[in-house]
């Protein structure tokens, strides 16, 4: 027991050291508000054009170990559930699997919920038909512990090959607080300057 009170009192230190530096890491300048969000996108659209070229010219795997850090940081001053608006802007694929687990939550047959609620895409996969999403429930999923795997993905900044997405990456830049801001700092931190700017 003795032991065990010493080895807490030396990690304890350390973890309020790591504590701390997690907390001084998540950076200030955070944009959450949607509308400034979308302002900034439409200005830095070309900019972002060259981001992708420069992006591209990096190596890929320092480019992710880049990403992944940065994904973590600037998640941990998001909250999600104050946003929602991948719910709301987003086309979702669903698995038979899906359906199937969906359909029974929503107390509804496969069949009464695919003809409801799900559009045949492209290649026959199965959409959700409605936007914003209709578990959608003020900001918040109301299925959040069954929620489809496309939702549990996104933003998939924890995805290896950022670079190589980085255009569909673009595309959500402008409805994703978590996207914006990661993309942000990664620009600060590799010092790009796009022609604009210099």
């Amino acid at each position: 027991m003795w032991i065990n009170r010493i080895g807490a009192c030396r990690a304890a230190p350390i973890a309020l050291k790591y504590l701390i530096l997690t907390i001084s890491i998540i950076p200030t300048d955070i944009v959450t508000d949607l509308s400034e969000i979308a302002r900034l996108a439409a200005i830095r659209e070309e900019e972002n054009d060259h981001f992708r070229s420069f992006i591209e010219a990096r190596d890929p795997s320092e480019t992710d170990k880049s990403v992944f850090r940065l994904q973590e940081v600037v998640s941990a001053g998001i909250d999600c559930r104050q946003c929602g608006n991948c719910c709301r802007s987003l086309m979702i694929v669903v698995s038979e699997e899906e359906l199937d687990r969906v359909a029974l939550l929503s107390n509804e047959t496969t069949a009464d919920f695919k003809s409801k609620h799900i559009t045949e895409g492209l290649a026959g996969k199965m959409l959700l038909n409605s936007m914003p999403c209709r578990f959608l429930e003020d900001s918040s999923c109301s299925i959040y512990e069954h929620r489809f795997a496309g939702c549990r993905e996104f933003p998939a900044l924890h995805l290896p090959g950022f670079a190589h997405r980085y255009f569909t990456i673009q595309m959500h830049y402008d409805r994703c607080p978590i996207i914006f801001n990661v993309v942000e700092q990664l620009k600060k931190e590799l010092h790009f300057f796009s022609a604009d700017n210099a």
